[in-house]
């Protein structure tokens, strides 16, 4: 997964000022107690990331 592609699918499920805050500011225990700006910044795989928001917040496994 592309970052682009990562913030698009963000966009769509959150709209776009949710989806800026899930990032900065939500921290995920499955990304090591890091938020997804830090773990994406630290080298995590954003699919990695994303998936980590999408088991957080309970995302449909068809919208993953």
């Amino acid at each position: 997964m592309r970052l682009q592609e990562f913030w698009s699918r963000l966009d769509e499920l959150f709209g776009s000022m949710r989806a800026q805050s899930v990032v900065r500011d939500h921290v995920f225990s499955a990304l090591g107690g890091r938020t997804a700006a830090d773990a994406i910044e630290a080298g995590l795989p954003v699919r990695r990331v994303w998936l980590a928001i999408c088991e957080e917040y309970e995302v449909p496994k068809k919208d993953r």
